[in-house]
């Protein structure tokens, strides 16, 4: 892929709020005849503690790759756009063929008969000769179409390639929500991986300085509870480094990466992405999603098309067929040609020959109930497409209303889950330095905090640690689901403002695996 400069989006002030706009288009780009695409804004919030960067594994294969890169590739290597832009394909040759629906069949050939027997002699009246030889080359024209057909058919073929365009918008679409949600949790869990080693590192810390205390300020239980302590975080270690594995595997599928690869983002695992204002209406949102969803524009165009094939059945009594085809020629597909005749075993009598027949046909299927059944047929495909358009516009405003329910509650919660983190921090902080701390009651020397006090507020900063980053993922992923769910369109992002530069990644991919190619031709009307 073309090479550009990498996305660098810096956040390394720990503790200190972070807000970065992000660098694209200075000017709002139309996203819909109903509204405009507000400004794109990526912002990050530390989380709370110095976490060292989630470190990668001696055999791993790392994959580092941006936001703004990933969601260029959504934009043209995953599957289903390939599907979609097959059936755009599928859909012009039927249209092509449908516009030449009139136009005869050309067909080229010889013709061999022969007769052995009695038989009836136009010249003669009874046939004498044994036996007798026909044949017949040369070429005709053939047709047997309904007007009807050849009027109507390419006005709902055009419909249908309209609808399949529309489908390839939807793909894309779709594509870059998969990628965005699939990136999102690679990011959660490196971050929540990077949290996890970090408690581990404190838990550590922890049971070496319980271990010091044990016997005289400490009882020795306090010890081994650490230590069960110091276990369970290392478990929830290794699972989060599985979750980085695993969305690694997800993300990889839908861009059809490397397979084997570790994903390594280049942004922080705290940041997060503004697209949509979370302080949006349903009243604004709605009917922006009702104007610019592909899927809707789809299943117009296939109304539509129910449409010109009721308006064909009504007039298919009203307008002939028209049938071209030869006069008392063999199947009647040879018009034009050289004709031989002979008798026995002898062909000896050449010439010229021309048969063509025209015919203009109207017909009554069934005496007119079969028309009128045929017409039955087009109003019921008509209501059932009238009632699937109905459905798909329910199911747009439910995906607004789901997802700006999401995006809110996540926007919410980030920032409770940040204060909840400093909480943490502090607490155990706190906690940790107490162990060191001691307070006399007459003669006996006691621990300010003691620690079983340490180990629960361990426990609470790792919890504080999963919810931050899981919230800051949960916040990503609603307002990329709230953008598809609004309509605009994928390359908006992808190719138009994508959120950073486009940067250079590794797209190869193991021998074993099939090329990923650029999928069919470009189809086009």
């Amino acid at each position: 892929m073309e090479r550009s400069r990498r996305l660098r989006i810096a956040a390394a002030i720990w503790l200190i709020p972070l807000a970065i706009t992000c660098p694209g288009r200075a000017a709002d780009v139309p996203a819909g005849p109903a509204t405009r695409l507000p400004a794109l804004a990526v912002t990050g919030r530390d989380e709370g503690a110095k976490l060292a960067p989630a470190p990668l594994e001696p055999d791993d294969v790392p994959l580092p790759i941006n936001l703004a890169t990933a969601l260029r590739l959504s934009d043209a290597r995953p599957l289903m756009v390939a599907a979609a832009e097959a059936s755009v394909w599928v859909a012009e040759a039927q249209l092509k063929r449908a516009r030449v629906l009139w136009v005869p069949r050309l067909n080229i050939g010889a013709d061999y008969i022969r007769h052995d027997g009695g038989g009836p002699d136009f010249n003669k009246g009874i046939l004498t000769a044994p036996s007798v030889n026909f044949f017949y080359a040369g070429a005709g024209m053939w047709q047997n179409v309904a007007l009807t057909d050849a009027i109507f058919e390419p006005l709902a073929a055009r419909q249908t390639l309209k609808a399949r365009h529309a489908d390839v918008q939807a793909s894309k679409n779709n594509a870059l929500m998969d990628t965005a949600d699939a990136y999102f949790r690679v990011h959660m869990a490196r971050g929540s991986y990077a949290g996890a080693l970090y408690a581990a590192n404190r838990g550590r810390d922890l049971v070496d300085r319980v271990d010091r205390l044990a016997g005289d300020l400490a009882p020795a239980d306090e010890a081994q509870r650490a230590r069960n302590m110091l276990a369970t975080l290392e478990q929830q270690a290794t699972s989060a480094r599985e979750a980085w594995r695993v969305g690694s595997a997800d993300l990889t599928q839908v861009l059809r990466l490397d397979p084997r690869a570790v994903v390594v983002p280049l942004e922080d695992d705290h940041l997060q992405v503004t697209l949509i204002d979370p302080a949006k209406s349903l009243d604004e949102l709605i009917p922006i999603g009702l104007t610019n969803r592909p899927e809707l524009a789809a299943n117009q165009a296939l109304v539509q098309a129910t449409l010109a094939r009721l308006r064909r059945e009504k007039m298919r009594p009203l307008l002939p067929s028209v049938l071209i085809n030869g006069f008392q020629t063999p199947g009647e597909q040879i018009q034009a040609g050289i004709f031989g005749i002979g008798p026995n075993s002898s062909m000896n009598q050449w010439s010229g020959r021309v048969d063509l027949s025209y015919q203009a046909i109207w017909e009554l299927e069934a005496f007119g109930i079969g028309n009128a059944a045929r017409i039955k047929e087009q109003r019921g495909e008509q209501s059932r497409a009238i009632i699937e358009l109905f459905m798909v516009q329910d199911r747009v405003a439910a995906d607004v209303t789901r997802n700006q329910a999401r995006l809110q509650s996540a926007a919410a919660r980030v920032g409770q889950a940040d204060r909840a983190l400093r909480a943490a921090v502090t607490t155990f902080e706190g906690n940790f330095a107490g162990l060191q701390q001691t307070q006399r009651f007459g003669d006996v020397l006691v621990l300010v905090n003691r620690p079983q006090e340490a180990v629960f507020a361990l426990m609470q900063l790792k919890t504080a640690l999963d919810n931050y980053f899981m919230t800051v993922g949960e916040y990503n992923r609603a307002q990329f689901r709230t953008f598809h769910a609004l309509g605009y369109p994928a390359g908006e992002l992808a190719n138009l403002r994508p959120p950073g530069e486009v940067g250079p990644v590794d797209v190869s991919r193991p021998a074993y695996l099939p090329p990923v190619g650029n999928g069919p031709p470009p189809a086009t009307r």
